[in-house]
C-alpha cells in the first residue's frame, strides 16, 4: 500500500509540473504566446543562411512606371534562377512617405533584405535604420540614400559620365548653342540630382554658348511632364532643347513639342525607355533616348542582395551571369554604360 501511495504522489507531481492540472497551464500559455515571445522576436538578429530561401523586397520610386515594370521582369527572373522569393512594391506617387509605409510593412513581414530606390536620400533614414536594427539587410538601387543607411548602392551608370553624356546628346542636336531646360522627376531623388549636377558642370566647361534656363520637377507624373514642357515652350520662345531626366519626361516633352508645332525647332533628349520613345523618335518630336537595361538592373539587384545575405560583398571585375562585369568603388556598384536609342535602332529593343 505504501508503494502505491508513493507512486500516486509521484504521478501527481509530474502532472503538476507539466501544467496539466492546476492553474499553471493558463499562465504558461499567455507568457509563451504573448509578451515574452514578442520581446524575443524584436531583438532577434537575422544571420545569413546560405542556400535560402530568402525573401528579398525591391521598393521602387513609383508603382506602374514602364521603367520599373521592366526592372520587375528582371528581378523575378533572378528570383527564379537563384531560388529566392522576390517582392516588388512601389508607392502610388513619388513620395518618400509612401515608401516609408511600405518599408514598415516589410519590416513587419520579416523579409531578409530590402532594396530601395529612394525618393529622398535622408528622410527614409529612420525607417531604414529600424530595418537594419531588426536584422534586415538594406541596400539601395536606382537612387541612393545617405550611405550610413545601407550596405551598398547599385548604380546603373557612373553619374558623371551619364550627366555629361546627356548634355552631349543635346549639344550635338542644337549645334552647341541656345537655351535649354531640364524636366526632372522627384526634386529630392539623389540619382537625378547627380546627373543634373554633372550636366551643369559639363555646360560650364565645354558649352559656353548654351544656357540652362530652368529645371522643373514633375514627380514622375506623365501628365505633369507634358504640362511642364508645354509651359516651358510657351514661356521661352527661343528655347532650343529640353533634357528629360527620368523616364516619363522625354515622352512628355516630345508630345508638347508636337502639339505646339515645334518639331524640328526644339530638340528633345533624355532618360527613357525605347518603347516609351519609339513613336517620338520616329516622328522627329524627340531625337535621342538614353538608358541602360532596367531588366538587368532588377536582376543584378536581386543577385547582389542574395550574395550579401550569404556574407559576400560585390567587388570590381566581378562577372555576373546575365549581366556582365561590374565595377565596385568603395560602396557603389556601377552596372553598365548608357545605351542611346534613336529612330535608327529603336526597333531593336523591347523594353
Amino acid at each position: 500500500m505504501r508503494n502505491k501511495y508513493l507512486l500516486f504522489l509521484l504521478i501527481l507531481f509530474i502532472l503538476s509540473g507539466c501544467g496539466v492540472i492546476g492553474n499553471k497551464s493558463s499562465k504558461y500559455e499567455i507568457v509563451y504566446n504573448g509578451e515574452v515571445h514578442s520581446q524575443k522576436k524584436a531583438v532577434e538578429k537575422k544571420e545569413p543562411r546560405p542556400g535560402g530561401p530568402y525573401t528579398i523586397a525591391l521598393v521602387t520610386k513609383i508603382e506602374g512606371a514602364p521603367y520599373f515594370n521592366a526592372a520587375k521582369i528582371g528581378a523575378l527572373e533572378a528570383g527564379e534562377d537563384l531560388g529566392v522569393n522576390v517582392l516588388f512594391k512601389g508607392p502610388s506617387t513619388s513620395s518618400w512617405e509612401e515608401q516609408e509605409q511600405i518599408i514598415e510593412e516589410l519590416i513587419e513581414q520579416r523579409v531578409d533584405c530590402i532594396a530601395v530606390a529612394a525618393n529622398d536620400p535622408e528622410k527614409l533614414g529612420t525607417v531604414l535604420q529600424k530595418a537594419r536594427d531588426s536584422g534586415i539587410k538594406v541596400i539601395t538601387w536606382d537612387a541612393d540614400t545617405n550611405p550610413e543607411y545601407r550596405s551598398f548602392y547599385i548604380n546603373m551608370v557612373d553619374p558623371e559620365i551619364y550627366g555629361r553624356h546627356l548634355l552631349d546628346t543635346l549639344a550635338s542636336e542644337v549645334n552647341e548653342q541656345g537655351s535649354y531646360a531640364i524636366t526632372t522627376g522627384s526634386p529630392t531623388a539623389a540619382n537625378l540630382n547627380d546627373w543634373i549636377k554633372w550636366i551643369k558642370v559639363h555646360n560650364a566647361e565645354y558649352y559656353p554658348n548654351m544656357e540652362l534656363v530652368e529645371i522643373v520637377p514633375t514627380n514622375e507624373d506623365k501628365n505633369k511632364s507634358y504640362l511642364a514642357a508645354k509651359d516651358l515652350i510657351e514661356r521661352y520662345p527661343d528655347l532650343k532643347g529640353i533634357i528629360g531626366v527620368s523616364t516619363l519626361n522625354p515622352p512628355g516633352a516630345a508630345y508638347a513639342v508636337k502639339d505646339t508645332g515645334k518639331i524640328g525647332k526644339i530638340k528633345v533628349v533624355g532618360v527613357s525607355t525605347p518603347q516609351l520613345m519609339k513613336t517620338a523618335l520616329k516622328d522627329g518630336s524627340a531625337q535621342t533616348a538614353t538608358l541602360w537595361s532596367p531588366q538587368k538592373l532588377g536582376y543584378l539587384t536581386v543577385r547582389l542582395a542574395k550574395d550579401l545575405l550569404n556574407g559576400e560583398m560585390p567587388h570590381s571585375g566581378q562577372r555576373i551571369q546575365k549581366i556582365g562585369v561590374i565595377e565596385f568603388d568603395n560602396d557603389v556598384v556601377i552596372m553598365d554604360q548608357p545605351i542611346d536609342f534613336t529612330k535608327e535602332n529603336v526597333d531593336q529593343y523591347d523594353f
